[in-house]
């Protein structure tokens, strides 16, 4: 009876051991491919982007100055003002200039009289020169008086010659003040609207060195530019005609469009950053949009349509030494930069496949050619290993379009 319970005792013992071992031992067991994070390909669309940030501006905005010195004496446009082309917008006192010219006018009359007086001396002294030569045969008169009256000759045109040039500077100097005058009197040189003004009614301008800003004016802010930094990176990728979307804060849930205008050759760096001002024109016609505000812009430079995707994160992934002897010796020989090594997990296993990559927005990138079809899953890391990107495969590129 006694062995009998010690047989009893040891099949409860095995079959606790073989129903622990089915329970846990079966759970334990790693699933197919958990070693791996796994991402899937799709099959959609693919937008490539240029993003960047500008400021509009109008498309024409002229600086109002004055050319003299003086105390403004009136204003006749403010902010937001619409002038007209030759429309007076201030005045400078003409008071100083005013005595200036009257001064210059008067300095005229003086040279006029003495350029006058210049030529009756000469006419006088040109007469006596022709009686002493007349003389001179007959011995009335000696050579040195005819000498004398030859060179009170000479002497007298030169003089009438300094009266004209005093004259001419007379003139020219009295017209200067005449175009100061005419100066005091601001007029806006375009049609637009006033979107500056820096002086008040009796503040003092000088013009010594620099003309004094009073106005700034733009054109016509129905037709607008976004002037937007474009890194160097991205700029070969823009092309004039090229359509623009942006958005601006004022009007964040908006989006506008525009055309790229022209991609201008000068460098501008910023903290060793080098970027383009890419020139974007916009349609204003709502006014909405002010000069000033800042810009987000997106430009499509490339698109793809219903084409086979694959996750970024799968053609960064680098696979350890042991998974690299897999991959074909004619495609690590491929020099082509679209050219991309991915691993696809098929037959419980990860099998590395050769594409042909295209486009990218960032996230997606178009497979151009392979053996990969959508939903197929695709390793994109070591599960708890080193993130992927610590070497191998570099981040996609674009593919030349």
């Amino acid at each position: 009876m006694k062995r009998v319970w010690i047989g009893i005792a040891t099949l409860a013992v095995v079959g606790i051991g073989v129903g622990a071992w089915l329970i846990f031992g079966r759970a334990s067991a790693p699933a197919p491919g958990s070693q791996y994070e796994m991402v899937e390909s799709s099959k959609g669309p693919v937008l490539a982007r240029v993003t960047a940030t500008g400021t509009l501006a109008a498309t024409v905005t002229v600086v109002v100055g004055t050319q003299v010195s003086g105390r403004i004496q009136e204003l006749l446009a403010d902010f937001n003002s619409p002038v007209k082309k030759g429309q007076v917008v201030a005045r400078i006192d003409p008071q100083l200039i005013q005595g200036d010219l009257d001064q210059k006018r008067a300095n005229l009359l003086a040279a006029q009289a003495n350029l006058v007086r210049a030529r009756v001396q000469s006419e006088d002294s040109t007469r006596q020169y022709e009686r002493a030569k007349a003389l001179l045969p007959k011995k009335f008169v000696a050579d040195a008086d005819v000498d004398t009256a030859r060179a009170n000759a000479d002497a007298a045109k030169a003089a009438v010659r300094s009266a004209e040039a005093t004259l001419a500077q007379a003139r020219a100097s009295m017209r200067q003040a005449e175009v100061n005058l005419a100066y005091t009197t601001i007029v806006s040189p375009i049609d637009g609207v006033v979107i500056s003004r820096t002086v008040d009614v009796g503040q003092t301008v000088a013009a010594a060195f620099q003309a004094p800003t009073l106005f700034t004016i733009a054109e016509d802010l129905r037709k607008m530019q976004v002037h937007c930094n474009v890194s160097e990176a991205d700029v070969g990728k823009l092309k004039p005609d090229m359509t623009a979307t942006f958005t601006v804060d004022a009007w964040p849930s908006e989006r506008f469009t525009g055309t790229i205008h022209e991609v201008r050759f000068a460098p501008q760096t910023v903290q060793n950053v080098v970027t383009y001002d890419a020139v974007i024109d916009v349609d204003n016609n709502e006014l909405k949009l002010k000069p000033g505000m800042t810009a987000s812009v997106t430009v499509v430079v490339a698109e793809r349509k219903d084409v086979v995707r694959i996750p970024n994160a799968a053609l960064r992934f680098r696979p350890p030494a042991d998974m690299q002897k897999q991959v074909p010796a004619e495609a690590k020989a491929d020099p082509s930069p679209d050219r991309r090594i991915a691993w696809v997990f098929r037959t419980d296993k990860a099998q590395p496949i050769s594409l042909r990559v295209g486009i990218t927005d960032g996230t997606l990138t178009e497979v151009v050619e392979g053996d990969l079809q959508p939903g197929e899953k695709l390793v994109s890391d070591l599960a708890g290993g080193t993130p992927s990107g610590a070497g191998g495969n570099a981040a996609p590129r674009m593919r030349p379009f």
